[in-house]
């Protein structure tokens, strides 16, 4: 169901021609994201599992500013 809202915010941030999977996008684009550094996925013990400093597996590039990171 978020599929279509994704897909919204992709096109009012002018990038739906690179948002089929081109991820060189996201990255040049890094300041238009919040770097999510604390926290962590559950129970989980495994160093992806926990938040760091840029990508990590809970929060990925981190939270969209925006419509920036779109």
């Amino acid at each position: 169901m978020t599929t279509p809202i994704i897909a919204t915010i992709y096109a009012i941030g002018g990038n739906a021609a690179t948002a089929g999977g081109n991820a060189g996008f996201l990255y040049c684009h890094m300041a238009s994201f919040f770097d999510v550094t604390r926290g962590s996925n559950g129970t989980c013990t495994g160093t992806i599992c926990h938040a760091t400093t840029g990508w990590d597996g809970p929060t990925g590039l981190g939270a969209p500013n925006g419509t920036g990171g779109f």
